[in-house]
């Protein structure tokens, strides 16, 4: 998959142009459905589909402090939006200067890097520009004058709710995992990296790798049969998911920490992406750390077992 990362990039391609526009939090069924709808036009005439997004999430820059945790953080969206066939990727930077930008100008330039610009697909409530200010009505206004197509791409339904990265957000929160599956056309995961931590698994006979997060939604607290995919391996394992209260750190902050089976080498550094398979039990305090080496081996055992 082609990356590119300015809009006068787009020159680069060969028109016509099909742009699937969005911020693709989550890359659900909703915004399956924009991308796949715009890919489906551009081969019909022989064009070129392109998916648009931007990084980081526009949340986490006009309102740090009440943005969202992430479905997906940009290097998990771009991985889920690669699994899907998309050939050409837009990943423009948001900051406070492009949140400035008036929604005729953010499209003028568009059209302006196109060779030509033949259509733009987004969610039916998508908006953009300055103030929010664009929104679907504008841009089939501006594709008008502009002479290019613009399809609104009505929502998805699931058991008749409307898909929405806020309703999956919600849906992991509360640990319905299958819900959340069902509007993502796939099962949540959770993309990081691992860091070092204070190998206290390993002290107690379980190596565990600590998980740094990128910000994405964790599910509730506890213990997890999991899997995890680590480059192209897939690793069985438990993951314990809280503050650890057996050895005293209730007030730091929620740690994803995983003991993958049957894995021997350092993976410090290395991305891993989380598939949450099962809820085992809540977190809890043990009466000291060999309760809690002897209910980590219990666990152990019923993982293997699932």
């Amino acid at each position: 998959m082609q990356i590119l990362r300015s809009i006068s990039e787009l020159s680069q391609l060969s028109g016509p142009l099909f742009l699937a526009i969005g911020v693709f939090d989550g890359v659900h069924l909703g915004h399956q459905m924009v991308i796949s709808t715009s890919a489906r036009h551009a081969r019909e005439v022989d064009g070129t589909p392109v998916v648009v997004t931007f990084d980081p999430h526009p949340a986490k820059v006009l309102r740090p402090d009440d943005a969202p945790h992430l479905l997906t953080a940009t290097q998990h969206k771009i991985a889920l939006i690669r699994d899907l066939g998309v050939a050409h990727l837009l990943v423009l930077h948001f900051d406070r200067q492009f949140a400035a930008t008036a929604p005729e100008e953010f499209v003028r330039q568009l059209v302006t890097s196109s060779r030509p610009l033949q259509e733009i697909c987004v969610g039916h409530e998508w908006s953009f520009g300055k103030g929010r200010a664009g929104n679907l009505a504008l841009l089939k206004q501006l594709g008008a004058s502009c002479d290019f197509d613009v399809v609104g791409v009505p929502a998805v339904k699931v058991n008749d709710e409307v898909v929405s990265s806020t309703a999956i957000r919600r849906a992991v929160a509360e640990g319905d995992l299958i819900k959340a599956t069902q509007m993502l056309g796939r099962e949540y995961t959770i993309l990081g990296t691992v860091i070092e931590g204070e190998k206290l698994g390993r002290k107690l006979g379980f190596p565990t790798a600590n998980l740094s997060a990128h910000s994405e939604q964790f599910p509730p607290n506890g213990v997890y049969v999991t899997e995890a995919r680590l480059g192209s391996a897939l690793h069985r394992g438990v993951a314990n998911l809280g503050y650890r209260p057996t050895i005293g750190a209730e007030k730091s902050e929620r740690l994803l920490e995983l003991h993958l089976f049957d894995l021997e080498k350092d993976i410090y550094g290395e991305e891993v992406e989380v598939r949450f398979l099962r809820y085992l039990r809540s977190e809890k305090k043990f009466e000291n750390v060999d309760a809690l080496a002897a209910q980590i081996a219990r666990d152990v055992a019923e993982a293997r077992q699932t």
